[in-house]
């Protein structure tokens, strides 16, 4: 080692001289001594070799030094970058912390909206099947004053088992209800509302299965073998139903020769009568639930009629008693009875003869009086023990054409600004503009069966004034001035009953090709209101608002007031 190490320093050396380094050195080929280091120590006393060892030592514990710094740097590094590794680890498990938060939340925030949406479809009488499904469990829990309101409509709806719901679906209606339930699962967190929804999800699937089987089948060899499972395990209890899963299972076991294919099928119907009865028991809470609620709001009601009886009766105890008002009622109460009128023959249609009816007429089934009558009943009985009747689609009648609702229906203070808008006095170079522009294509809305859509009020300026350029200074004066010109408009449009008010109405300008000289201002907003449009002239907008320039949507009005702008020209 120490010839190595010599051997480059005389090669890191060889490249200079004494003459020629860096370093100015002329003694840089020599061995350096520390001369009066040795002068000193052998003043000392110390030999030679007594020196030597001692520099050994010190060479030694420098090494030694080196050698522990250097060690101490490397654990001091590996502690950094442990720990560095440590914080990145914290901060990844931070963020997906708080990713996992903002999911839970969009996700919260999703279900609140469905379950918002179903309470304003029972609301307005347009309720979808998951509707009242999503109803039940409101229920499940009992509800505290202080957590959550609960609503008139849904106390007054007579809820029945949630399975009952598909007897009066349709295949279509039923498939929508699969969609509608698979959205909720993917969005419920509390275990108890996944439970119903997943029961919910097995007897969907069996109702969809059912149809597929009557299409393959035909409904009649369907409804024998749905007979007799629906006959060995109606009635049964859960627990009961449990105990008979575990024996066919042990059947299909066992290997004994046995109908596989129906044992497979009843074990398949088990599962669905399984839930079934999960659902029962599930209502049988809701049932409980709704029933306090009832209760504590007739209690509520019978409270309040009760003050009001005693203000009443304190209130008529002060006033003087008026005796005619008794003999004035007696009077009243003699009224004729209606006069009923007596049968004619002549009221009955003539019987048919039926040999004078068509072939096609004559192969018509020919139901009796009696017939009719039981499959009426039998109807009614039918929508009277369903809790859900689905509405059909029929096309809307036409409705007779209304006046548009007058100010009294706006809010009061978009009325105040319209009043106040028409009875200003109009300014020298203003004039009303009044003039709406019809739509060419008109766009349809998609809430037009929900809402009437119907014009917006306004009431629209137009400043006029002269131009005195260069030309008419030449030929016209005050005394006989030049045409008037368009130099800004001022729109005042009114939307007091937009549905949506956090949105506030939008314009746009529409050119047509071919017309240079005006353009189409066109005004959207929502529903209920229609889109407006009105022509005017094709120039340059100013909109700097000390120039007039104002665009703003308050209270119900929408105030766009601009000027043309004006250039001038110096020379």
């Amino acid at each position: 080692m120490k010839e190595e190490e010599e051997a480059r320093q005389v090669a890191e050396l060889s490249v200079y001289s004494a003459t020629d380094n860096p370093f100015h050195d002329v003694n840089l080929g020599q061995q350096f001594r520390w001369h009066k280091k040795n002068e000193k120590e052998r003043k000392q006393g110390m030999s030679l070799a007594e020196s030597q060892h001692k520099d050994a030592l010190r060479r030694q514990e420098a090494k030694e030094e080196l050698e522990r710094l250097n060690k101490r740097r490397a654990e001091r590094e590996a502690e950094q970058r442990l720990r560095e590794e440590e914080e990145i680890r914290m901060q990844r498990l931070a963020e997906s912390a708080q990713m996992a938060d903002w999911l839970s939340k969009e996700e919260d925030f999703q279900l609140e909206q469905e379950r918002t949406r179903a309470a304003i479809r029972i609301k307005e009488k347009r309720a979808k099947a998951i509707d009242f499904l999503a109803m039940n469990l409101r229920y499940v829990n009992p509800i505290s004053e202080d957590n959550e309101e609960v609503n008139d409509e849904e106390l007054e709806i007579d809820l029945d088992e949630p399975y009952n719901i598909m007897d009066s679906l349709t295949p279509i209606q039923i498939e929508e209800l699969h969609d509608d339930i698979e959205r909720y699962l993917t969005l419920e967190q509390s275990e108890v509302n996944i439970e119903f929804w997943t029961n919910m999800m097995v007897v969907v699937k069996d109702q969809l299965d059912r149809i597929k089987v009557n299409e393959r089948m035909g409904a009649e060899a369907a409804a024998a073998v749905e007979a007799d499972i629906n006959a060995l395990l109606q009635g049964k209890s859960y627990d009961h139903l449990v105990v008979l899963q575990k024996s066919i299972q042990a059947k299909l076991g066992s290997g004994e020769p046995i109908d596989v294919e129906y044992w497979e099928n009843l074990l398949k119907k088990l599962l669905v009568w399984k839930s079934k009865a999960k659902l029962k028991t599930l209502h049988e809470v809701v049932v409980r639930n709704r029933l306090e609620q009832l209760r504590k709001r007739q209690r509520d009601e019978a409270l309040q009629a009760q003050e009001e009886l005693l203000a009443g009766v304190a209130k008529s105890a002060s006033r003087v008693d008026r005796p005619g008002i008794t003999s004035e009622a007696v009077d009243t109460s003699t009224q004729p009875a209606e006069e009923v009128e007596t049968y004619d023959r002549t009221m009955t249609p003539p019987l048919l003869d039926i040999r004078k009816l068509p072939y096609e007429e004559r192969q018509i089934d020919i139901v009796t009086e009696m017939e009719d009558l039981r499959a009426l009943i039998a109807q009614r009985r039918q929508v009277a023990s369903s809790r859900f009747v689905p509405r059909t689609a029929q096309p809307e009648p036409e409705e007779p054409d209304t006046p548009e609702p007058t100010a009294s229906n706006a809010d009061m203070a978009s009325e105040a600004l319209f009043r106040a808008e028409a009875e200003r006095d109009l300014d020298e170079e203003e004039e009303l503009f009044n003039v709406e522009e019809d739509i060419q294509h008109p766009a349809s809305y998609n809430w037009e069966d929900k809402y009437r859509p119907r014009k917006p009020r306004y009431f629209n300026r137009v400043h006029t004034g002269y131009e005195w350029n260069k030309y008419n200074q030449t030929h016209y004066d005050t005394d006989n001035p030049p045409p008037k010109v368009v130099q800004g408009y001022k729109f005042n449009i009114f939307y007091p009953d937009l549905i949506d008010k956090s949105k506030a109405p939008t314009y746009k300008i529409v050119k047509e090709p071919g017309n240079d000289e005006t353009v189409l201002l066109h005004f959207t907003a929502g529903p209920p209101y229609e889109d407006i449009a009105f022509r005017i002239v094709n120039r340059e907008w100013e909109f700097s608002h000390k120039r007039g320039f104002r665009s703003s949507f308050d209270r119900g009005c929408l105030s766009l007031w601009f000027n043309f702008r004006r250039n001038f020209y110096r020379k």
